[in-house]
């Protein structure tokens, strides 16, 4: 029986070897990436890139990752290819029927090792980030058209991945309710470390307002107001979004809407038409990675003898993040609104899909409970401990997601008289150009005491 348990133990793992590496099963994610992202938080683009792992993920987290440590380090060639690579393997990945067979053996690999074997499924807001990130490449090759085309594509692939989420979340219910583990989860969950948020933890506020920006200097102004408008709805507090919904309520005379902005926000002030407009986006920080969180779980045999099993599940812990000081422009202080908060959406996300990691966890110690009886049935002791041994080490949490993110990401704007102006930072300048009756965009992601950014005059004359 020990044979027959190893060898179906070993059969499962590598016939899923291509979603498994060596880290993913006696490791996790975040152990491998700790180097990169650790680099990414201190500004040492260099060393990120140098030490982002070997496809430890598959292509599409993979992807994502090199595509945006990359961008930050101003190789953008690399990156818009890192991401279409991403972008071309979730298109494969949402042909469900050709990977049908193939996960199913992931899935049962997974029931004797651990989560790291099924294929990575991108969480929503990161399918959002990633066209956002193609769109940002777009717009570095002052190419509108292309960055239209990707964040109207965010929006329907996020909607495809809400729909996604919801089904595998009511399959886990229904999964929970015929093992009879409703009630064992329940507890489970009640001890997890939770992280409840509002709409700014479900949508991209800042996918949301570059999306305005781009059809306004498309001259689209009506779905630029759409797209103002919810990202007003995930920043409500943010003065500079609800300034830009003033601005085209006013230009395309939707009166009832103006009359109820300006009564929370104050009257709109017209700019003259000597002006042109400065749009900051400002990315600040990393995300935060995931860990591991164990919970013991003691089980006897029939024998009254005792083994303990983990429940490995990932999540985020507490820390404290460090503000940084304001971006300058025209040697003045300027302090941005907040537009989103990755680190909330990335919390938010995981807590959504806790239900189902933790019914796959329960069926998991079951399954890997089973092994061990059978390899210790006839009083083998030899077979019962090298069993709880393998359930042991390969017991690990999940901790993937795209860590190489901003933390979060702040806005600023401002009218501006035509001519050259300067975004200073630590000692660093950026020489800006505008133009009467146009849109500059100033790029700029802080990490550490470093930075990268650029500026790009967008729309037409």
């Amino acid at each position: 029986m020990l044979k027959r348990a190893t060898v179906l133990a070993l059969s499962l793992t590598l016939t899923a070897c291509a979603n498994l590496s060596a880290q993913g099963l006696f490791s996790h994610y975040s152990a491998a990436n700790a180097e990169t992202h650790s680099a990414l938080q201190q500004g040492n683009y260099t060393l990120a890139l140098e030490s982002l792992p070997e496809a430890p993920a598959g292509d599409i987290l993979d992807g994502m990752e090199r595509g945006r440590v990359n961008f930050v380090a101003g190789q953008y060639p690399e990156s818009f290819t890192a991401l279409q690579q991403a972008d071309l393997a979730v298109k494969e990945q949402q042909r469900q029927a050709t990977i049908q067979i193939s996960e199913g053996f992931n899935q049962a690999g997974a029931l004797l090792t651990n989560d790291n074997m099924i294929t990575y499924q991108p969480a929503d807001y990161e399918l959002g980030f990633m066209h956002l990130y193609l769109a940002l490449n777009y717009i570095q090759q002052n190419d509108l058209e292309g960055a239209l085309v990707e964040v109207r594509r965010a929006n329907m692939v996020q909607e495809m991945a809400k729909k996604n989420r919801e089904a595998e979340l009511n399959r886990a219910a229904e999964e929970a309710r015929e093992k009879g583990l409703s009630q064992s989860l329940g507890s489970v969950l009640a001890r997890y470390p939770d992280a409840g948020k509002e709409l700014s933890a479900v949508q991209n506020g800042y996918l949301f307002y570059l999306s305005g920006v781009l059809y306004e200097a498309d001259g689209d102004l009506n779905n630029a107001y759409v797209d103002y408008k919810r990202a007003l709805a995930v920043s409500p507090g943010n003065t500079y979004v609800a300034n830009t919904v003033l601005r085209l309520a006013n230009s395309l005379q939707m009166n009832q809407d103006r009359r109820q902005l300006e009564a929370r926000y104050g009257k709109y002030k017209k700019p003259a038409r000597s002006t042109g407009r400065l749009v900051i986006f400002d990315e600040q920080g990393v995300v935060q990675a995931r860990d591991g969180w164990r919970l013991p779980l003691w089980l006897t045999d029939s024998r009254g003898d005792g083994v303990m099993y983990n429940m490995a599940l990932p999540y985020y812990p507490n820390t404290v993040t460090h503000s940084l000081s304001p971006l300058k422009l025209d040697n003045q202080s300027v302090r941005g609104g907040k537009l989103a908060s990755v680190d909330d959406m990335a919390k938010t996300s995981l807590s959504e899909a806790m239900p189902a990691i933790a019914v796959r966890q329960a069926l998991r110690i079951l399954a890997k409970n089973e092994v061990r009886k059978s390899a210790a049935k006839g009083g083998n002791d030899v077979g019962n401990l090298l069993a709880n041994v393998f359930n042991t080490l390969t017991e690990q949490p999940d901790t993937r997601s795209w860590q190489s993110l901003p933390s979060s990401v702040s806005l600023y704007h401002e009218d501006l008289n035509a001519g050259t102006h300067q975004v200073s930072w630590n000692g660093r300048q950026l020489d800006v150009e505008v133009v009467a009756g146009r849109t500059t965009m100033v790029w700029v992601s802080r990490q550490g005491n470093q930075q990268s950014w650029w500026s790009v005059l967008l729309g037409g004359s």
